[in-house]
C-alpha cells in the first residue's frame, strides 16, 4: 500500500477547528492502492489534540516543545512514512478529491517534484472568496515561482496546498527556520529544484480567523517581514545558481 502522508503543525488556536479538518480528510477517496496517514505534531505541551478527534488508526500525533510551525511541520514530516508528503494547515479543509487529484498529477508526470492547486477563502461567516490571477493548469517549469516572487513578493500558488514528493522535502531539510512563510519558503525553494503542477480545481477552503499567524502585524510588514522576504528568496537565488553551474 502507498501511502501519502499529511503533516499538520497544531497549536492551541487551531482548537475549534481542528475536527473540521479531520472531517475534510477523511472524506478523501484515494486511487486503488493508496492510504492517507495524519502526521499531527502539537507545538508545545498541552495542546491535547486527541480529546478533539476520533479513534483513527491513522492519526499520529505527536509533540514536542513550542517551536513554531515550521519546526512543527519539521517534526511531522519526521515521524510521516509516506512517499508523497501533503500539508493541511489544522484550522483549513481539504475539498472532496484533493488529495486523488495530486497523486494522479504526480503518478501522470514522473519529473514534477510538487503539485499546488487553487484557494478559496473560508470566511467567518461561513462564506467563500475566491481569487483571480491563477496560473494557467498543468505543468509549471522550474524557478517560475522564483521570477514571480522576485516580482512580487507573494507566491505564485499558494503554499498551503503543497504535496511534494518526500525525497525534495528530505533534500531542503523540510520547512525554513522562520516565524512564518516558512511554506512560501519551502515551495519556492523546491520550484526551483523540479518542475511543478498546478491543479485549477479548488484544493483548499483556507479559513480566515483572527487568532491564525497571518493576522499577526509583524507577518505583512516591518523588519521581520523584509528579513523573511530576503531570506526565502536568497535561498531559492543560491540553489537556482547551484543547479545552473556546469558539471
Amino acid at each position: 500500500m502507498k501511502v501519502i502522508s499529511v503533516v499538520t503543525a497544531m497549536h492551541d488556536a487551531a482548537r475549534p477547528y481542528l475536527a473540521a479538518a479531520y472531517q475534510s480528510l477523511a472524506s478523501q477517496g484515494l486511487p486503488d492502492g493508496w492510504t492517507w496517514e495524519w502526521s499531527i505534531q502539537e507545538d508545545g505541551p498541552g495542546v491535547a489534540s486527541k480529546e478533539l478527534l476520533p479513534s483513527d488508526p491513522r492519526i499520529h500525533i505527536g509533540s514536542s516543545r513550542k517551536g513554531g510551525p515550521a519546526v512543527a511541520r519539521t517534526m511531522a514530516f519526521a515521524r510521516s512514512t509516506g512517499s508523497l508528503i501533503k500539508v493541511l494547515d489544522a484550522d483549513d479543509e481539504l475539498t472532496p478529491g484533493a488529495l486523488a487529484r495530486d497523486i494522479a498529477a504526480l503518478e501522470a508526470h514522473p519529473r514534477i517534484g510538487w503539485t499546488t492547486s487553487r484557494v478559496v477563502d473560508l470566511m467567518p461567516d461561513g462564506s467563500l472568496l475566491g481569487f483571480e490571477g491563477d496560473p494557467s493548469p498543468g505543468v509549471m517549469p522550474r524557478g517560475a515561482v522564483l521570477e514571480h516572487w522576485r516580482e512580487h513578493h507573494r507566491p505564485q500558488v499558494h503554499p498551503a496546498t503543497l504535496c511534494a514528493r518526500r525525497h525534495l522535502v528530505t533534500l531542503l531539510g523540510g520547512w525554513m527556520a522562520l516565524p512564518a512563510s516558512e511554506d512560501t519558503g519551502l515551495l519556492t525553494a523546491l520550484s526551483v529544484l523540479s518542475e511543478g503542477y498546478f491543479t485549477a480545481e479548488t484544493g483548499l477552503r483556507y479559513r480566515k480567523h483572527p487568532a491564525q499567524s497571518t493576522a499577526h502585524p509583524d507577518h505583512a510588514k516591518g523588519a521581520e517581514w523584509a528579513a523573511r522576504m530576503d531570506i526565502i528568496e536568497a535561498r531559492a537565488a543560491a540553489l537556482a545558481r547551484l543547479l545552473s553551474q556546469p558539471h
